[in-house]
């Protein structure tokens, strides 16, 4: 299963960040009530981008506002939900373990309709109003209990109108979410293409280039450096392209700078035992 994982999904810098290297055995690594999240075991690699997280300016996110689209009956649709601590950006792919069995009859009637799945954010906040539809791409692995080991993508957004019951696994009439019609600036787009380069270099990570053509670079570039669930959050609830490729551009220098100070810093302490810090 390691060798079909890495094959597919490739490396993704995440937070610690694990790396997904060739041969690496995968294991559960995080319980959230109704699933695990399959994450790549073995050793943690650039260790100071988890740290990260905790120093981004925030105040980048002050000028993002979120706007709530007018409501059309007819765009609404009952889809199963996935409450889970954490974000699936469009176009982003993660390895699931479905172990529970109301996430196992969901995810059965998803391969066999072909359909997908609402997953929402939920932390000590409750749960988010914003999620993602996932769809399984691949299926890795079936266990003779009914358990899998899945690949789901994220695809469109949607907003939760109202949870409905009648399932074992919660159900919500939910509403999609559309960008507006606005165009990133170029400075903005080479930007971004550029730190995320350098950050790749500074993390020596072979995780693929995103395809600016394929739309959306801001969730492209996002899914592929973890800055943890509320700012991917944020990111999921922008509806504009050109400012939230703005704050991925800006987050992805702030995380490159501070690596490459992290990284300078050791390289001194390894070689006198000392550390000054200009």
């Amino acid at each position: 299963m390691n060798s079909a994982v890495c094959e597919r999904l490739r490396e993704r810098v995440v937070d610690e960040p694990v790396l997904l290297d060739e041969g690496q055995s995968l294991e559960p690594a995080a319980r959230h009530g109704h699933l695990e999240v399959v994450a790549a075991a073995g050793p943690v690699v650039d260790g100071q981008l988890g740290r990260i997280r905790k120093r981004l300016p925030q105040k980048l996110f002050e000028r993002i506002a979120t706007h709530r689209p007018h409501r059309s009956l007819s765009a609404m649709a009952e889809i199963g939900l996935f409450p889970l601590e954490l974000v699936l950006l469009p176009t982003e792919r993660v390895p699931l373990h479905i172990f529970e069995d109301r996430y196992k009859e969901l995810i059965g009637e998803c391969l066999a309709r072909e359909g997908e799945f609402g997953l929402v954010l939920a932390d000590d906040r409750g749960l988010r109003e914003v999620g993602t539809r996932a769809a399984v791409t691949e299926v890795l692995e079936r266990f003779p209990d009914g358990r899998l080991n899945i690949v789901v993508e994220g695809r469109e957004r949607f907003r939760l109108v109202e949870l409905t019951k009648g399932r074992s696994f919660q159900t919500a009439e939910i509403e999609p979410i559309a960008d507006e019609e606005d165009v990133p600036d170029e400075s903005d787009v080479e930007r971004a293409l550029e730190q995320f380069s350098a950050l790749r270099e500074i993390a020596s990570s072979d995780v693929e280039d995103p395809e600016p053509e394929a739309g959306q670079l801001s969730f492209q570039l996002a899914a592929r450096v973890d800055f943890g669930a509320e700012v991917k959050q944020q990111l999921l609830e922008q509806r504009s392209e050109a400012r939230r490729l703005h704050v991925v551009a800006e987050l992805l220098e702030n995380a490159a700078q501070t690596m490459a100070l992290e990284r300078e810093v050791r390289e001194r302490a390894s070689q006198n035992g000392k550390v000054t810090l200009d």
